[in-house]
């Protein structure tokens, strides 16, 4: 694994202020995401780092302005985030927060990334908005919307050249994000009830015969409908997941091993859901850090071998 400061030299980043900018960043994305930060610095060449990081922290800094709070408040947020973007982005004047200079310099190193910054945010509002699914097509329209978006972010970064590889590649994609988001909506059901919102449709509660307030409770007789429902919702992010396995071919080699990860680490997620079943409702889940730091090894392991044998 290489130093930061290795990956920012080989960026061409120089200026101490910008590296301080993205030293937030990578700072940032270490806490949101540990497992997948630990993927970027084992598996991805070092020049990604910085513009990865940096893109990871933007999405989730939008979704914290966005994700609590009464929906009109959520939508001022929105609006006014939007506009710190767009100025950062046309230079219009003083570029104050140090996420938006590093964010702005990223969309210059890879063009791509600008685009993908304005459908971002262009399908933020559904997240704004979202007070929960009335059927499985809001649920699929918030995933093309949003969650699709928000992946493409980093995902824009390891894309193939190739165009006809590439719209593959970005429909391998949706396939992804929609068995992550199935997982987390599984593994936050007791955050999102709090907040009087779940990310499972309420056509597919009543399928089970639930409601919404049924999942505020953790003991009941209602339990084995959970546990059903549960094994339904993970039963489609497998088939997801299953579904996007030769995703990672379509990229060039040195971004494999980090793909090839990325699913498995759902996996892990998504095992940790399906052993909790009913007793989502008192504590979520969360992968078993041990296995995931063993996957990590194994495939550090794998990607120096790769290296090696490309040389």
């Amino acid at each position: 694994m290489s130093s930061w400061s290795g990956a920012l030299d080989r960026c061409g980043i120089s200026d101490p202020s910008l590296r301080r900018d993205y030293g937030m960043q990578r700072t940032l994305a270490r806490r949101f995401a540990p497992a997948e930060y630990m993927a970027v610095r084992l598996l991805l060449p070092a020049p990604l780092h910085p513009s990865v990081f940096t893109a990871v922290a933007f999405m989730h800094e939008t979704d914290e302005r966005i994700d609590s709070g009464e929906p009109s408040a959520r939508q001022a947020a929105l609006r006014a985030w939007d506009r710190d973007v767009t100025a950062a982005f046309e230079r219009q004047g003083a570029v104050e927060q140090p996420m938006l200079r590093a964010l702005a310099d990223t969309a210059r190193r890879h063009p791509v990334l600008a685009a993908r910054v304005r459908a971002f945010l262009d399908g933020a509002p559904a997240e704004a908005a979202w007070t929960g699914f009335g059927s499985e097509n809001d649920f699929q329209a918030y995933v093309d919307s949003y969650s699709l978006p928000a992946l493409m972010l980093t995902a824009s970064l390891v894309e193939p050249p190739s165009p006809a590889d590439a719209l593959s590649f970005r429909t391998g994609c949706r396939t992804l994000i929609e068995a992550m988001q199935r997982i987390d909506f599984l593994a936050d059901l007791p955050e999102d009830v709090a907040q009087g919102r779940v990310g499972v449709p309420r056509d597919t509660l009543a399928q089970h015969g639930l409601k919404t307030e049924d999942l505020a409770r953790s003991s009941g007789d209602h339990l084995p409908a959970v546990e059903r429902l549960v094994a339904e919702q993970a039963g489609l992010a497998g088939a997801g997941l299953d579904g996007c396995g030769d995703m990672p071919d379509l990229a060039e080699p040195g971004h494999r091993p980090f793909l090839d990860t990325l699913i498995a680490v759902q996996r892990l997620r998504l095992r940790a859901v399906e052993r909790k079943g009913a007793a989502l409702l008192a504590h979520g889940a969360r992968p078993d850090t041990l296995a995931t730091l063993r996957l990590l090894m194994r495939a550090s392991r794998s990607a120096r071998r790769l290296r090696r044998a490309v040389r």
